[in-house]
C-alpha cells in the first residue's frame, strides 16, 4: 500500500527518514506492503518543494549532502512551493501522513502545534518527534485527530527510535503501570559518567560533552533538567491519563551537584542519576525530575554514557526496563518510521 509522505522540517531527523525510507524500500515493500512517497518537504532554512508525482530521494539527498537547498532539486524550473510558508504547504499538499520535524520549543511548543492542527484538520495523519506538542497539548491533539478519524503519533518524542509508545500498544497490552522512572536525557548522563568514571569536575565534564556534540552551546535544556522534565510529562499523559504541564511538576538539573558529591556516593556503593519519575497517588500525578543517589543493583545506575532508560514498575510482570539510544540521526528517523508502520497496519485491518 502506498502512502504519500509530507515533511515539516529537514534538518537532521528529517534527513535521517529520508535515508531510512531510501535504503529500506525494497524490505518495507516486500515485507510489510508499506510504500512511501515523499510529495511535499518545507523547510524554513532549505527551502521547499511541492510535488504531487513524487520526490526523487535519491536526488534530493545527494543535493542536501552537497549543501544545497532542497528549492534547487528542480534545477531552474519553476517552484511554486517556494513562496508557500509551512502552512499552505500543509493545506496544498496531496500527503496522506505529515511528519512534523521542526526544532522543539517547550515554552510555547509552536510553530510545531500549528503544524500539526492544521494538518489533522485537512485531513492528514501526523507523526511526531517533537516534544513541545506533545508535552504541552497531547490531549487536545489526541482528541483533534480522534474527531477527524486521524492517527496522532509521538514514538520519538521519548526514547528516540527505542520503541516506548509502541511497546505498550503490542508488547506489554494489559499490564497497568505503578510507576515510570528512568533516564530521559543523554546529555546529563554522559556528564555524570565522567564526573565518576574520569575524576571530571562539571565544567571539564560540560565542556567535553559539548565537544562530542552530546550538549549545546547552551546547555540549559539539559543541564537543568527541562528535557527530561517534557518527557517525562508525556509519559504522565500519555500513561497515566493526566493532563499535566511541566509546570505541575518537580524539577532539579546537574549543575549543583559537585564532584565530591558523586565520589563519595561511588565510595558507598550508590551511583547518582538524573531520574525522572511519574505515578499516581490519590488519583492524582506526581511528577519529578531530580539527581538521585540509586543503589548499584538499580538497572538504572548501570546505565553510563549518552544512553537512556526507562524502568515501568507493571502489576503484572513487575519491573521491566528497557535501554537504548535517546538520540540520533538514524535513531529519530526510525522513530518516525516505527509510527507510519503502526498507522499503516491499523489501516489495513
Amino acid at each position: 500500500m502506498e502512502y504519500r509522505i509530507g515533511l515539516i522540517g529537514c534538518g537532521t531527523v528529517g534527513q535521517g527518514l529520508l535515508e531510512i525510507l531510501l535504503k529500506k524500500r525494497e524490505q518495507l515493500k516486500e515485507k510489510f506492503n508499506f510504500e512511501a512517497k515523499v510529495v511535499s518537504i518545507c523547510d524554513k532554512l532549505k527551502g521547499s518543494l511541492l510535488l504531487p508525482e513524487g520526490i526523487d530521494l535519491e536526488k534530493l539527498l545527494h543535493l542536501l549532502e552537497g549543501g544545497k537547498k532542497i528549492s534547487e532539486y528542480l534545477e531552474g524550473e519553476s517552484n511554486e512551493a517556494e513562496h508557500f510558508d509551512a502552512l499552505e504547504i500543509i493545506e496544498k499538499s496531496n500527503a496522506d501522513i505529515f511528519a512534523e520535524l521542526t526544532y522543539t520549543d517547550i515554552k510555547t511548543a509552536e510553530p510545531a502545534t500549528s503544524h500539526i492542527k492544521k494538518a489533522l484538520k485537512t485531513g492528514k495523519h501526523v507523526v511526531t518527534s517533537n516534544k513541545g506538542p506533545a508535552a504541552l497539548y497531547y490531549m487536545e491533539l489526541k482528541k483533534l485527530a480522534q474527531e477527524n478519524n486521524l492517527f496522532f503519533r509521538i514514538e520519538g518524542t521519548v526514547l528516540s527510535g527505542t520503541p516506548v509508545f509502541n511497546l505498550f500498544e503490542h508488547g506489554l497490552a494489559g499490564n497497568t503501570i505503578k510507576e515510570i522512572k528512568g533516564i530521559l536525557n543523554g546529555t546529563t548522563n554522559f556528564i555524570l559518567s565522567k564526573m565518576e568514571e574520569d575524576n571530571m569536575d562539571y565544567e571539564n565534564a560540560l565542556k567535553l560533552a559539548q565537544e562530542l556534540g552530546y550538549a549545546e552551546a547552551d546547555p540549559t535544556a539539559d543541564v537543568e533538567g527541562f528535557d527530561a522534565l517534557a518527557k517525562i510529562v508525556i509519559l504522565s499523559n500519555v500513561f497515566l491519563e493526566g493532563d499535566i504541564q511541566p509546570s505541575d511538576a518537580e524539577r532539579e538539573g546537574i549543575t549543583s551537584l559537585s564532584k565530591e558529591e558523586i565520589l563519595a556516593a561511588k565510595e558507598d556503593g550508590f551511583r547518582y542519576k538524573l531520574i525522572a519519575s511519574t505515578k499516581k497517588e490519590n488519583g492524582r500525578i506526581v511528577a519529578s525530575v531530580s539527581p538521585q543517589r540509586l543503589p548499584l543493583s538499580d538497572p538504572l545506575a548501570g546505565i553510563m554514557g549518552a544512553n537512556n532508560a526507562l524502568t515501568f514498575d507493571l502489576d503484572l510482570l513487575g519491573k521491566v526496563t528497557i535501554q537504548g539510544p535517546g538520540a540520533g540521526k538514524i535513531e529519530t528517523g526510525y522513530s518516525i518510521l516505527t509510527d507510519m508502520l503502526a498507522i499503516h497496519r491499523k489501516l489495513v485491518k
